[in-house]
């Protein structure tokens, strides 16, 4: 394993577009972040000018919710996209400059291969979980201050539905960089479907026309984002009637990990029965 991870790191060492996005990744999720809350009060001053009694300023930074709130922010389909096109390029690459030939020829079988880059997609993960949870921990314990130590890991549990989102849905774009192998198509693809197709899929399927479904809640992208849905934010359920999640549910993570499995033995499938 280690040495599999060994021979990924070398690829991606000096390329630029790799180190470059991820640091794009981190820098917008870090500026929404930031920004989310300021963003939020300015439509809450928006609305209480037409409403009789105002609405108070929402906090998004305070223990617990601090944990809730930056997972949903971290999940948006909008966010995941970048370590989505990440994984897209490094899988495309290795049929675009034949990498994946050489490996073969290096005596690293098919399976090797998969594995190494399901390693990878679990490694990126586990790194961007490890700085999301430090991030919301520092963000909390500035506004919060240090309290009781149940205070502030009660929301913890939406980190593991991050890493779970992260991971499953790196896991989609390594099944269509496979499966299609150019990365321009691939791109283009997964984003039109991720960005817009599904979202206009999942609004037709809860239309008031609509015959009465919950199949909007299997899409596989929606299925992703669904493990944090809402921010802890209880001004939302007050104006627009939604019902906020309190816990992350073990139903709705087997649904992208259900998705996740068929993909990769898709793949390995058509890996072994398929020409470099």
């Amino acid at each position: 394993m280690i040495k599999l991870l060994k021979i990924e790191f070398k690829k991606i060492r000096t390329y630029k577009v790799f180190w470059i996005l991820f640091g794009l990744y981190f820098v917008f999720l870090a500026a929404g972040i930031l920004l989310a809350e300021f963003m939020i009060n300015h439509m809450v001053n928006n609305v209480n000018q037409r409403m009789p009694i105002p609405f108070p300023h929402v906090a998004i930074y305070y223990f617990p919710d601090v944990w809730q709130n930056v997972a949903f922010f971290a999940s948006m389909r909008y966010v995941l996209i970048f370590p989505a096109i990440i994984m897209i390029i490094l899988i495309t690459n290795e049929f675009t400059f034949k990498t994946i030939r050489q490996n073969v020829i290096n005596g690293m079988s098919k399976t090797e291969f998969l594995v190494s880059k399901l390693l990878m997609i679990l490694l990126m993960a586990v790194i961007m979980g490890i700085i999301l949870t430090a991030g919301s921990f520092f963000i909390g314990l500035f506004h919060s201050g240090f309290t009781d130590v149940n205070l502030f890991s009660k929301g913890l549990p939406f980190m593991g539905g991050f890493f779970i989102s992260l991971a499953c849905y790196m896991v989609y774009a390594f099944f269509c960089g496979f499966m299609l192998r150019n990365t321009g198509m691939a791109i283009a693809i997964f984003t039109l479907y991720s960005l817009i197709i599904e979202p206009v899929i999942y609004f037709l399927f809860r239309a008031p026309f609509m015959f009465k479904n919950t199949i909007y809640t299997y899409l596989p992208v929606n299925a992703v984002i669904r493990l944090t849905e809402y921010p802890a934010i209880p001004m939302l359920k007050k104006m627009m009637g939604l019902e906020l999640q309190n816990h992350v549910s073990i139903v709705a993570c087997l649904i992208p990990m259900a998705y996740a499995a068929i993909m990769i033995g898709i793949v390995f499938w058509v890996m072994n029965r398929k020409d470099l």
